[in-house]
């Protein structure tokens, strides 16, 4: 079973960056396409962003053109850029296949004050 971890959250003003990371335990995650997800308090979870196999790359209107999703399946992991914050942005923040094929992990926070 693939163990995700995710890390990298934090506080952070608007208008700032963080960089996450999503660590696998097994390398078969790297056969899949890996998407970054997010919950706000009350809200359902949304898929922020997806990177295939290959590299190709999708990203929820919301957030283009602010966030990159990147892999390094040397590393089995994924990583989410997020600069240009904004307070809408606050969120625990969590990595999956596009399918949602394994156990979430605990995710981290992100939390962007005004």
């Amino acid at each position: 079973q693939v163990r995700l971890v995710e890390s990298g959250g934090g506080l952070v003003q608007a208008g700032g960056s963080l960089r996450l990371s999503c660590a696998a335990s097994g390398s078969i995650f790297n056969f899949y396409t890996v998407a970054w997800y997010r919950q706000a308090p009350g809200k359902q979870r949304e898929l922020v962003a997806s990177i295939s196999r290959g590299g190709s790359t999708n990203y929820a209107d919301s957030v283009k053109g602010r966030f990159t999703i990147s892999r390094d399946n040397a590393k089995n992991t994924v990583y989410l850029q997020m600069d240009k914050l904004i307070p809408e942005d606050t969120a625990v923040y969590y990595c999956n296949t596009k399918s949602s094929d394994f156990p979430y992990g605990q995710g981290t926070q992100v939390t962007v004050s005004s």
